[in-house]
């Protein structure tokens, strides 16, 4: 079965040279060139990635994104037409977005990033026996994909679930900030160091109990992360 993407641009030209571009690629590409359309596509069609615009009519991009993560774990790659800060891609992993990239888009990092994402979402579909964390506030379990806080179950993007799971699985040890890179983004990521620390602390966002005192996800400092439970 084909991978499915949904292209959501309302520039008609550069809609249309991703579809090509993708569909030379062997993807099945659906497309939409408005937020609303682009949501009715996405129920209609249940696609395994999605490409979306920031500066949307009808509906803006960024609340397409959170309408998609209220009700699925798609990964979700933004496209914008200016340089991201950082407190901007911080509102944006709020929202749901796992990656962003800047317009033009370039086609070899391009499609390294959809080959990442996609990755990075069979991870979070694949059954690893027996990984899992429990203690009385936060439960991960690893092979049915379930995270609780409290005993209430918060929802992941593939990209914060893959972190999670790759620091439940080395409990105890130091991740440097390269093997974060390495083993949750790819080979595609190797120079993208403020990744781990903008995700480190998104991901402390949903799961601590007080992110200024951290208690799962500890500080090595100039060093990378250690997870260590309660």
């Amino acid at each position: 079965m084909s991978t499915k993407v949904l292209i959501v641009e309302d520039d008609i030209e550069m809609n249309r040279l991703l579809a090509l571009d993708l569909k030379r690629h062997g993807y099945d590409v659906i497309t939409a060139t408005n937020g609303l359309d682009g949501l009715r596509q996405f129920h209609e069609t249940r696609p395994n990635l999605v490409v979306l615009d920031v500066a949307l009519p009808g509906m803006d991009g960024m609340t397409v994104c959170q309408r998609i993560r209220e009700l699925s774990n798609v990964p979700i790659l933004i496209m914008t037409a200016h340089a991201v800060t950082e407190e901007e891609m911080a509102e944006g992993l709020n929202l749901g977005a796992d990656e962003y990239m800047i317009k033009p888009l370039r086609s070899l990092e391009f499609h390294a990033r959809i080959n990442a994402l996609l990755r990075r979402a069979q991870f979070s579909e694949e059954k690893i026996p027996n990984l899992r964390y429990a203690d009385d506030y936060l439960v991960v379990d690893v092979d049915s994909r379930r995270v609780t806080i409290d005993n209430q179950e918060i929802r992941l993007t593939p990209t914060e679930f893959k972190l999670l799971a790759t620091f439940v699985r080395h409990q105890g040890q130091v991740l440097t900030f390269q093997q974060l890179l390495e083993q949750v983004w790819g080979y595609e990521y190797s120079t993208e160091h403020h990744y781990p620390r903008i995700y480190v602390s998104h991901l402390r966002r949903k799961i601590e109990p007080d992110i200024k005192t951290p208690t799962y996800i500890q500080n090595e400092y100039g060093i990378g992360y250690r997870f260590t439970g309660k």
